[in-house]
Order: C-alpha cells, then sequence, then structure tokens
C-alpha cells in the first residue's frame, strides 16, 4: 500500500495561469486537463474559480488574490503585534 504525501506541491503563479489558459482554450473539462497536466482536479479547478474571482466574475464574496494576500498580512501583523 503507497502511502501519501503530508506535503502539497507548490505551483508557480506562471504554471497555475497557464493551466486555467489551457482549461478555457481546449474544450476539454478540468478533470481531462488536470489528469494531462499532472494535477489535482479540485487544485485545477481552485485555480479557475480564483481566477474568476480575480477578474471580478466570481461570486460576490469571493475575494480576489491581492484581498487574500492583504487579509494573511493583516492576519500575520495581528499575532506579532
Amino acid at each position: 500500500m503507497s502511502k501519501k504525501s503530508n506535503t502539497s506541491k507548490r505551483y508557480t503563479a506562471e504554471f497555475k495561469r497557464d493551466a486555467v489558459a489551457l482549461v478555457h482554450s481546449s474544450g476539454k473539462t478540468v478533470t481531462e486537463v488536470a489528469r494531462q497536466i499532472g494535477v489535482s482536479p479540485q487544485g485545477l479547478r481552485n485555480w479557475v474559480n480564483q481566477d474568476k474571482a480575480d477578474r471580478g466574475q466570481g461570486p460576490a464574496a469571493a475575494l480576489t488574490s491581492d484581498e487574500k494576500e492583504e487579509l494573511r498580512r493583516l492576519r500575520r501583523e495581528n499575532r506579532v503585534g
């Protein structure tokens, strides 16, 4: 029986952008593209949804990447200070 790693892979912003662009341009499903490029379907789906939020096309409550980074920074400041 194989053991799953508890560490997650980190992908560059460029890789994520290219993966999302492939979903939009290929006519394939997220699952098909994920298999093709070797990432999890849910991970790719998250990237596609984040891209929509960043372009103002996601749900009203969805935070953009910039807003998420600011929230992380503020939480870090609150813990330290």
